[in-house]
């Protein structure tokens, strides 16, 4: 009798044991930037590691992130659209924002150039020379936070885009389908610079007329690219308030920040994102 309740107890503590080393999982809601430029598969091997987790990617436009964490389908989201960040906020769907990183927009298109904007450092003006010279723009229409600028940019530039123009073209589709568009079809296009200089391989007719080599270069203020990281509220349920707490902690730490810093550097001579979290800032 005794031997076999030590083999029971011997079990139960295998099977305790088995279950406590299988990872948690995170549910992170983020935008096709932060995946297509390779940032994520760079850095998150490192928070999987050290928390024994596996976060499950969805990249979406900023919209479809948002809408994510408002439906209680994330644990946390990393977006870039500030606005559409303070209304999630004020409607209590997130527990705060956190600053992480910043990059930057650029204007691509043909190097035939048939709007003549290259060399332009002003983006209204090029895209008030593109709507001039009816030259063909792929928006990507899809409710993401670079959709979300490029639409205040035409605001900007005091111009109203109508969708039925023969030469806007609003495809519905995420950065990467959208420069491969643009590529194709001899269009301009607004993007994230992260995303077209990892891309940039295979899209050998376009090239960036305004925005400059680097940010350094990039001389208009309305291109700048914050990021930011939400935790959404617990109170939605079903959301790992502890690992969501963890990941934001490490996302914003010094430690992770300098991984961030260093992403991009050795293949294309600048980092992809640059640093902007409290504890790097206040270093």
């Amino acid at each position: 009798m005794r031997i076999r309740l030590a083999l029971i107890v011997c079990l139960l503590l295998l099977l305790v044991a088995c279950g406590s080393g299988a990872p948690e999982v995170l549910r992170l809601a983020t935008t096709t930037s932060t995946d297509d430029s390779g940032l994520l598969a760079a850095i998150l091997p490192d928070f999987e590691e050290a928390n024994n987790a596996q976060v499950n990617v969805v990249a979406v436009g900023t919209g479809q992130a948002i809408a994510l964490g408002e439906a209680g389908d994330a644990d946390v989201i990393l977006v870039h659209a500030r606005s559409r960040e303070d209304d999630f906020m004020a409607a209590g769907h997130g527990t705060a924002r956190y600053d992480v990183m910043y990059n930057d927009f650029v204007l691509v298109g043909p190097a035939a150039d048939p709007a003549g904007v290259g060399g332009m450092t002003v983006v209204g003006d090029a895209l008030a020379a593109i709507a001039g010279a009816e030259a063909l723009f792929a928006s990507r229409g899809d409710d993401s936070g670079t959709h979300t600028k490029e639409l205040a940019l035409w605001e900007v530039a005091g111009l109203g885009v109508d969708a039925n123009n023969e030469w806007y073209s609003s495809l519905g589709q995420g950065m990467g389908d959208t420069l491969v568009f643009a590529n194709e079809a001899g269009a301009y296009t607004l993007t994230d610079r992260a995303t077209f200089l990892a891309t940039q391989a295979n899209l050998p007719n376009l090239a960036i007329l305004v925005g400059g080599d680097s940010i350094a270069d990039n001389e208009d203020p309305n291109l700048l690219n914050p990021y930011g990281v939400i935790p959404v509220n617990p109170d939605k349920g079903n959301i790992n308030e502890a690992l969501t707490q963890q990941f934001v902690e490490w996302l914003t730490s010094l430690e992770t920040q300098e991984l961030i810093a260093a992403f991009g550097v050795e293949r294309f001579g600048q980092p992809l994102f640059y640093p902007d979290s409290e504890a790097w800032r206040s270093q």
